[in-house]
């Protein structure tokens, strides 16, 4: 015969108010306000967002000052992971002197396929 369990009333209270306490917290960070501020939209590629897929919404500090929180939300726009991932990236890239995309760069001149007719003659 399966054993009863009894519910612990004050062991539930806790966790009860250990996670309103948890959510009231995480309403007062910038990413919270941010999310009650601006639309769910990624400020990049205009990927919209709802309840099931907002974690994949971030909150990016335009001057990457992550310590510069203004109340106004002026230093935060929100993007799509991929799209801060790559605002980042550009960042870095620019930082160490390799631009990823040059105005007037002119399109690749190898061709990738070169001697692959060669290649494929002795099978």
């Amino acid at each position: 015969m399966p054993k009863k369990t009894t519910i612990d009333d004050e062991r539930l209270d806790r966790v009860v108010a250990a996670a309103r306490r948890a959510a009231d917290e995480r309403a007062m960070t910038y990413r919270e306000q941010a999310m009650k501020m601006y639309p769910w939209v990624c400020g990049r590629c205009a990927r919209s967002f709802t309840h099931v897929n907002r974690h994949e919404l971030t909150v990016h500090h335009r001057n990457h000052n992550h310590d510069d929180n203004p109340v106004d939300g002026s230093n935060w726009e929100l993007l799509c992971l991929y799209c801060h991932d790559n605002e980042h990236q550009r960042a870095l890239e620019a930082r160490s002197g390799r631009a990823t995309h040059q105005a007037g760069s002119s399109a690749a001149t190898g061709n990738p396929f070169a001697g692959l007719k060669d290649l494929l003659k002795g099978r």
